[in-house]
């Protein structure tokens, strides 16, 4: 059976392009294109499609209320289209919040050539979106964890992400006090996109929350993400970790890579280490934790029913790597207790 995809989007070129790359997938039908979201709303009622590819930036309704409504009245699978922009980024943000399962960064140069060259990260991001669950339970809201009384310098919390991750992690800090022992993130996100979230999480988070630039000292209360198109590893200095920035290929397919950073701290071999290892499509990520779990650190997976995209802690899971498998919402009580 196919996927079948509607295409929501004001711009003809764009609706032209992507109805080549998905008519040139065997495993995709398009059943519809709408230059805005009332004649999305009728296609959606007639053909039900499996996935949706969502424009932003609309005319007379944006694509942000349209996906409110929908996500209300028929909760969908959906692919946002984004500009590189600080602007765009953030809708972008605020629009996965609302339910969107991923989102694809239009091109900011030539547009036709651009979205060829994507045509394997669009249709890749349109099987992903068909996989998620859209429906899972809505997260049960914990209150922060209190102030800790005392912190090592030299325990260190490290979360790797993918798809449905950007909210995943936010929920997971929002729960966690203001002297948190230090942690670094790798979410799977591209340039341009990493700065704007690293700016989120520390505006709606108790923590000092940074896009990585690479020789900062990790400390309680601080939380550095990977930038986008660089891996994210850690180092030791005397008593310190420190941040490192690595510019080599991609590992399982991605850069940056949680499976990297996951390695660096499987070095240390102590048990002051915890890796968290949420929702995302995919392997990376599994077998770093495995060598941390072997090496004494504690690993947490995020359960399926949590998960916007089960993949990564499956795999973690099925390599035996997991001390614990938690819903979302538990997570930061297990790290604190």
């Amino acid at each position: 059976m196919k996927i079948k995809v509607l295409v929501v989007d004001d711009s003809a070129l764009i609706r032209s392009l992507m109805t080549e790359i998905i008519k040139n997938s065997k495993d995709m039908e398009l059943v519809g294109t709408a230059q805005d979201a009332f004649v999305a709303r009728d296609l959606v009622n007639k053909f039900a499609p499996d996935v949706i590819t969502l424009d932003i930036e609309m005319p007379k309704v944006d694509g942000l209320t349209f996906l409110t409504r929908l996500m209300k009245a028929r909760p969908t699978p959906v692919v946002m289209m984004s500009t590189l922009t600080q602007e765009g980024a953030e809708a972008t943000f605020k629009s996965l919040e609302l339910g969107a399962v991923d989102f694809i960064a239009k091109p900011s140069f030539d547009v036709v050539n651009g979205i060829n060259q994507y045509s394997e990260l669009i249709t890749d991001k349109i099987r992903t979106a068909y996989q998620a669950n859209v429906r899972r339970k809505p997260r049960l809201i914990n209150p922060p964890v209190k102030s800790l009384n005392s912190i090592k310098s030299t325990k260190i919390i490290a979360i790797g992400a993918s798809t449905g991750g950007t909210e995943a992690i936010r929920e997971l800090l929002e729960c966690f006090p203001s002297n948190s022992p230090g942690i670094v993130i790798t979410q799977h996100l591209p340039p341009g996109f990493t700065h704007s979230f690293a700016n989120r999480l520390d505006r709606l988070t108790q923590l000092n929350v940074f896009e990585a630039k690479g020789g900062e000292i990790i400390s309680p209360g601080m939380a550095f993400l990977a930038p986008g198109g660089k891996h994210l590893t850690v180092i030791k200095v005397g008593g310190s970790y420190v941040t490192q920035l690595n510019d080599s290929e991609k590992v399982c397919g991605h850069k940056p890579s949680v499976d990297l950073m996951f390695n660096s701290l499987a070095e240390f071999g102590m048990d002051n280490i915890i890796a968290i290892l949420l929702t995302g499509m995919g392997k990376d990520g599994a077998q770093g934790m495995k060598k941390i779990h072997k090496n004494g650190g504690y690993t947490i997976a995020q359960n399926e029913e949590t998960c916007v995209v089960f993949g990564m802690p499956r795999e973690a899971i099925k390599l035996q790597a997991v001390n614990q498998i938690l819903a979302l919402e538990e997570i930061s009580q297990a790290v604190f207790t």
